[in-house]
């Protein structure tokens, strides 16, 4: 079974302070093609997220500046982590319950990556499908 360590090995996380701009850190996930950035600290811990979902929805959509809106104003603080150990399975059994696109990956306080929606096969996510059938099956 295929642990989230596997799909982030090797990965270079796009990181920011969180007293930058939103609308540097939407040019870097442009450029970087990243649908995220993990907002970290002066020692690289995790404090939050920023997504394109962010963007859209607490700057745009709310009418704020993207050249003066710091991300530590629209990130989402202390976001749901998973370790490096953790199967692909309970990765997108995570996400399809708590509603999230994307999970920073953390090994003792060290970020490792980010996995999102995309990054799964198609068997892993049709395995979760036929969990998802069977518990409904079972109600």
């Amino acid at each position: 079974m295929r642990k989230l360590s596997d799909i982030v090995f090797n990965q270079q996380p796009l990181t920011m302070r969180p007293n930058l701009c939103v609308k540097d850190a939407c040019e870097r996930m442009r450029e970087s093609r990243a649908g995220s950035v993990l907002v970290t600290d002066e020692q690289g811990r995790l404090v939050g997220i920023f997504t394109g979902r962010d963007a859209v929805c607490r700057v745009v959509a709310a009418g704020k500046n993207a050249e003066t809106t710091a991300l530590a104003d629209v990130m989402t603080p202390k976001p749901t982590t998973m370790a490096p150990d953790t199967t692909a399975i309970e990765a997108l059994r995570l996400m399809w319950d708590g509603g999230f696109r994307h999970i920073p990956i953390v090994d003792r306080g060290k970020v490792l990556g980010v996995v999102s929606r995309g990054d799964f096969k198609g068997a892993e996510r049709g395995r979760l499908e036929e969990e998802r059938e069977l518990w409904e099956h079972l109600r």
